[in-house]
């Protein structure tokens, strides 16, 4: 390291306040944890660390001679269009498109899919710099409204707005104290259920870097144009003040699911309330002050519950319920002793997604050694009727309502920036026509390939990474190259396309790769529980050992090996660093 680049390192990390230490179960080791002040962001000597990184960072880059051409490359390949795939509400059709540098995408809409686009919601226009995010949002059934959360700089907490989408005016609604919500409504329109916690004391909206975790989550109704103090009470839980809730109308309109989770992992408890059959509807609940009354179905967290689709009483569910690759199941809700298979768990393969449409039939995604697989299937039987024609990737939306017979597929992969597929399901056989593909000005994706190998672990455990490069590279040692991963709360790495990652490729000529490794979805729970908890060292062994691969089999060398990683991610690199260097 360089005497500049030395110094601000020395800088970046003060004295040791305390003489705090931790044990490193897997060297047997104590070693020194000197920053725990770190826990707490908005300490003076945090924002000095976080000030002196950023020194640090900033000195190292500065001699970087190709950083300028980088960002204009970056930049460049980046000016292009993105397009979301459609969806109906009422007799409109609605989708987001991005123009290509736009720090928000912005919601559209038009009266049929060829007729003139106009804008409904641009977040762009909420602030100067960009940072007011759309995080959530849910339009009625007659299309008529939109309830909308925006989030400042990042921030969990969300404040809801209604507007009215036939003269795009703003409502008076507004909902403070929000945070992991979603939004929906009730078939007639009259407002929507929606997840609060209590305002905190002294009611001033901190900005999101808080570490004190919120407690009471609520669920509440709102009642189209009242005031949020009016809003309804539907339910609370005081005795699990760090339960979490989720409440969406099935599509039937008849029905409200509670949703009940205690953390990350994939469990939840699931109740139910008969709303079409309340003699005063919701709004009779405002005057008695009760919750509404749901029906316990799961009260304990053993597996997760996903509503699919239900016919009256008679209700589908993904699970993993004795399925750590889930299956499909059927109850009636009025009589939950007997319980069915629909479509049992594969036995590779993990049950990713499962969408209503055409009436009577099911689109099912599978995730096939990190690959999506599409089709079709019966609902009443879960028989395949047909599977659809994709190549290697991920299908990152499925669009499309029970009683869809059109649907709309958006699928994207390493070297694919995206394509949304238009699939008519009414025919014996469905015809899938390429709707919209967005198209990168000066990539030419024939110029790169992907493989995908599959790298033994420390205990035999073969961890799938893909690797791009340029096509018919010499492995001989000599490129640069970067590993990404993650392992970690039961989500996958599927296919996606990066302009970063396509720089580093195309102009400097890395090898980029994405390892697969434990504590993931990519091969379902088992997977996901291999790499969590007292297991977790199982996901710096597989990182490892994708990092070995890549040297013994001459794409690089270890001192031409970056090592990438978000949120948990950073901890994997984190815990990678510090164990390499015990070795």
């Amino acid at each position: 390291m360089g005497s500049a680049a030395g110094d601000a390192a020395r800088l970046a990390y003060p004295p040791a306040r305390r003489d705090d230490s931790v044990v490193d179960d897997y060297h047997g080791v104590r070693i020194p944890d000197p920053y725990r002040w770190l826990e707490d962001p908005d300490s003076e000597e945090t924002k000095a660390f976080v000030a002196k990184q950023a020194e640090l960072a900033e000195t190292v880059l500065a001699g970087c001679p190709d950083r300028e051409n980088l960002r204009r490359e970056v930049t460049r390949l980046f000016d292009h269009p993105r397009h979301a795939a459609p969806f109906r509400r009422g007799n409109k059709y609605f989708h987001f498109h991005n123009s290509g540098l736009q720090a928000q995408s912005v919601l559209y809409m038009q009266d049929d899919l060829d007729g003139t686009v106009e804008i409904l919601l641009d977040p762009n226009t909420l602030s100067k710099d960009g940072t007011v995010a759309l995080s959530t949002y849910s339009i009625s059934e007659d299309g008529n409204y939109i309830a909308y959360g925006l989030s400042e700089s990042g921030s969990d907490w969300v404040s809801i707005n209604v507007m009215n989408v036939t003269n795009k005016q703003p409502m008076l609604d507004k909902l403070s104290w929000v945070k992991f919500s979603s939004i929906s409504w009730t078939h007639d329109g009259k407002g929507f259920f929606y997840g609060r916690y209590p305002a905190p004391r002294g009611g001033q909206l901190d900005a999101g870097t808080e570490t004190n975790i919120n407690l009471n989550h609520q669920i509440y109704y709102h009642i189209l144009g009242s005031d949020q103090s009016e809003d309804i009470l539907c339910w609370k839980d005081p005795e699990h003040p760090k339960y979490t809730f989720g409440a969406s109308v099935t599509d039937d309109g008849k029905y409200v699911i509670l949703g009940i989770y205690e953390g990350c992992d994939p469990v939840n408890k699931l109740y139910y309330c008969e709303i079409s059959s309340l003699p005063r509807g919701i709004e009779g609940f405002r005057e008695t002050q009760e919750m509404l009354p749901f029906v316990k179905l799961i009260d304990n967290f053993d597996a997760q519950y996903q509503v699919v689709a239900n016919n009256g009483d008679e209700f589908t569910f993904l699970t993993n319920k004795s399925a750590p690759k889930n299956k499909l199941v059927r109850v009636n809700i009025k009589n939950p002793e007997l319980w069915t298979d629909v479509l049992p768990e594969h036995e590779k393969d993990v049950l990713e997604s499962t969408d209503a449409a055409n009436n009577n039939q099911l689109l099912v995604c599978y995730m096939s050694d990190v690959k999506h697989i599409l089709q079709i299937r019966d609902l009443r039987t879960g028989n395949l009727i047909h599977q659809l024609p994709l190549e290697i990737g991920s299908v990152s939306e499925i669009s499309c309502r029970r009683e869809d017979k059109e649907v709309f597929i958006g699928f994207t992969s390493f070297l694919s920036p995206g394509i949304i597929y238009r699939c008519n399901l009414a025919p014996t056989i469905p015809e899938m026509k390429m709707f919209r593909e967005i198209s990168v000005p000066g990539f030419d994706r024939t110029s790169l390939q992907v493989k995908q190998v599959f790298v033994p672990s420390k205990d035999g455990t073969k961890i799938p990474m893909f690797i791009i490069s340029k096509k018919d590279i010499n492995l001989d040692g000599s490129y640069p190259t970067l590993l990404y991963g993650y392992g970690g709360f039961n989500i996958s790495l599927t296919p996606s396309f990066s302009v970063g990652r396509i720089v580093l490729c195309k102009n400097m000529g890395f090898v980029v790769c994405v390892a697969n490794i434990r504590g993931g979805g990519e091969y379902g729970e088992e997977w996901h529980k291999a790499g969590a908890l007292a297991m977790k060292q199982n996901c710096f062994d597989d990182f490892a050992a994708c990092a070995e691969f890549l040297i013994s089999n001459g794409y690089t060398t270890s001192r031409r090996l970056c090592i990438e990683g978000g949120s948990n991610g950073g901890l994997l690199v984190a815990a990678s660093i510090n164990q390499a260097s015990l070795q």
